[in-house]
């Protein structure tokens, strides 16, 4: 008769494995949608065509010039930063980050880890709640309004501060 810890363990040990068959299934699926985002803003950019002198190029989020953008919704994609894009461009949730990251030392940008990021966001330090959290902090990274300084430490650059 096995016994209940051996039993435990067990279980413990194939729900780990589903956890790691169901991250790696998400990191694809991630990795799949961000190359067709990045393919539907090409695709934006081609179709906008060149512009012509002193026009600012249309923003591929909403479509409409930087000067009347419009808050940004829930869910929206994150935009690739550039020079006078504010974060109100950015959906709430990652507006939250960027405020929290650039409020944070008299320096006026702070580092840190996702964990730490979670419960200055007044999320429980769960698992789930961090790994949400970092998903977010990476693809603001990957697009440029964060820094990545070391693997799990992020930051804002001077000049992308929050303030939305």
């Amino acid at each position: 008769m096995p016994s209940v810890m051996g039993l435990l363990e067990e279980r413990e040990r194939a729900a780990r494995q589903r956890v790691e068959a169901l991250q790696a299934e998400l990191r694809a699926a991630e990795a799949a949608w961000e190359r067709l985002v990045i393919a539907r803003e090409t695709v934006a950019e081609v179709l906008a065509g060149p512009c012509g002198g002193d026009e600012a190029p249309p923003d591929v989020v909403t479509g409409e010039r930087p000067a009347q953008l419009a808050a940004a919704v829930p869910g929206s994609v994150v935009p690739h930063w550039r020079e006078g894009l504010a974060p109100t461009v950015l959906a709430p949730d990652y507006q939250r980050i960027m405020d929290v990251l650039a409020g944070g030392s008299t320096a006026g940008w702070e580092t840190m880890d996702c964990r730490e990021l979670a419960v200055a966001l007044g999320l429980e330090p769960v698992p789930a709640k961090v790994e949400g959290v970092r998903s977010k902090a990476k693809r603001l990274a990957a697009r440029g309004w964060l820094v990545e300084a070391s693997p799990g430490l992020f930051s804002v650059p001077a000049g992308r501060g929050g303030g939305s």
